[in-house]
């Protein structure tokens, strides 16, 4: 039983970019369970971090640290710059006339860190994971620096969120997962985690579907209701993503190509639950909303971009070859 169980996981990590789809969809036609589910959100939340800490090469990581200057500039752009971007945006364009629940909305979906599981995607995709995971780390600590900032700036006295809670619930979930990589690593060995990658990438998916069930409530009904509307509302999600992904692509491209689109990859991919909770998981109607349907992006950018990612660093590989 114990090696089928084995045998799904290692077929599901397989096929990771379809299986994450397909998550999403599956958690909108089980809307019964988001209730159930959705205080095991912050369990999966730590799961998924504790998984990209045990799947990244720590050498590797110190190697980044060694040379910062790429991570510190995608830091500043991922937390600063695109955040302050779309604030201009909302400016210039009129978009604070539409009220402050698509201000939040906007809010949430910049000036959050990365998904815990954006290293995952990396190595679904194919790619390394260690720029992706230093990123999202060190946006997760200076997010109780960078999200008061920037909502101030966007929200004013319509910013409901709790600085030092925030602080201590990262600090809290960053030493935790990390020191509990430690100790799987050492109980599983270096040797057993290397064959077992795409056992940790199904496990991964599985954590991603949890979230995703919790993350519906709301959305099969919305659809029901006012299907056009909420059909506009998720592509406006997908433009912002590919924006942010694209955007950042041409800021990063002298860089290595597939640091480059980690990069992109990792700011497109927003840890929008992440500021729900901090929100106390309380959001007006319209931000709720797309908080929910933000989710058909991150979910399903894996495998609408796969043909891209591969050509995309199938040609930076030519490139390096051809320098050589």
């Amino acid at each position: 039983m114990i090696r089928g169980i084995g045998g799904g996981l290692a077929w599901i990590g397989r096929h990771g970019t379809a299986a994450l789809a397909i998550c999403i969809f599956i958690g909108m036609a089980l809307p019964a369970l988001s209730s159930t589910l959705r205080p095991y959100l912050p369990l999966s939340v730590f799961s998924l971090l504790t998984l990209a800490f045990l799947r990244v090469d720590h050498q590797a990581i110190r190697m980044r640290l060694r040379r910062p200057a790429l991570l510190l500039l995608a830091l500043v752009w991922m937390m600063l710059g695109a955040p302050l971007l779309t604030y201009l945006a909302i400016e210039w364009t009129g978009l604070a006339d539409f009220g402050p629940d698509v201000v939040l909305a906007l809010y949430i979906a910049t000036a959050a860190p990365p998904v815990m599981a954006a290293p995952a995607f990396m190595f679904l995709l194919g790619l390394d994971g260690t720029l992706s995971l230093a990123l999202s780390v060190a946006a997760m600590i200076i997010t109780p620096l960078t999200a008061p900032f920037i909502g101030e700036l966007m929200l004013g006295s319509y910013l409901p969120l709790s600085v030092g809670g925030l602080a201590v619930q990262l600090s809290m979930l960053l030493v935790g997962a990390f020191l509990f990589s430690i100790i799987l690593r050492k109980i599983a060995g270096e040797e057993r985690l290397a064959r077992s990658a795409h056992h940790i990438s199904g496990l991964n998916v599985l954590l991603l579907l949890v979230f995703a069930i919790a993350a519906m409530d709301g959305v099969a009904a919305s659809f029901a209701a006012k299907p056009l509307y909420t059909l506009a509302l998720t592509g406006l999600t997908f433009c912002l993503a590919f924006a942010q992904i694209g955007l950042t692509l041409l800021i990063f491209v002298p860089a290595t190509r597939e640091d480059a689109y980690a990069i992109a990859h990792t700011c497109g991919t927003r840890n929008m639950g992440l500021m729900v909770a901090a929100f106390g998981g309380t959001l007006p109607e319209f931000t709720w909303l797309w908080f929910a349907v933000g989710q058909f992006p991150i979910y399903m950018l894996p495998m609408f971009l796969k043909p891209f990612v591969r050509v995309f660093c199938r040609l930076n590989a030519k490139t390096v070859t051809q320098q050589t």
